[in-house]
């Protein structure tokens, strides 16, 4: 049974330490280039929306459940968590923006030499729309590589698909 904490907190997991530790990054990043290696780029996207779907379940139906709000709170909790992290939280009724100056993730693989895998900031965009469909939202990511812009909206038909040429590569 969940505790009273995992409950209430806006994350899908719990954890005793205020920050997570950053070498965490090395272990995703070689779990990317390997499913890369053995299934392919598209093999490599159903894992990204499978854990949207899957283990973020929690948080889509949170931001069902409280709107742009929860989307607002989620991402406040998220950013904090993360080492390095340099992010802006944009919010207004209809939309959230994050304006990730620093990447902690990428800057951190840079800093100890790793290569990225070159589609690694795509992940942004398969998983955060795979949390945020169920819940009626759109996700937008513009940029990366290490810094980038990244829109929640309401999903209407009206709203262009992602242009998946508008991620950068990562290097």
């Amino acid at each position: 049974m969940p505790s009273t904490d995992s409950l209430s907190s806006p994350l899908p997991y719990t954890d005793t330490k205020p920050v997570g530790h950053a070498d965490f990054y090395f272990a995703t990043n070689a779990t990317f280039r390997f499913i890369k290696q053995r299934h392919g780029m598209e093999g490599l996207r159903r894992y990204w929306q499978d854990i949207g779907r899957e283990y973020y379940r929690p948080v889509s139906e949170r931001w069902t459940e409280k709107g742009m709000a929860g989307v607002v709170e989620y991402w406040r909790a998220f950013f904090k968590a993360e080492p390095g992290a340099d992010v802006e939280v944009h919010e207004s009724p209809d939309e959230l923006q994050l304006e990730v100056k620093t990447c902690p993730l990428i800057t951190h693989l840079r800093a100890h030499g790793r290569e990225i895998v070159p589609e690694f900031c795509q992940h942004c965009y398969f998983v955060s729309e795979a949390i945020a469909e169920p819940a009626g939202l759109a996700v937008r990511v513009c940029g990366g590589n290490g810094s980038c812009t990244q829109r929640f909206v309401k999903r209407h038909a009206a709203f262009e698909p992602q242009n998946l040429e508008d991620i950068a590569t990562a290097s």
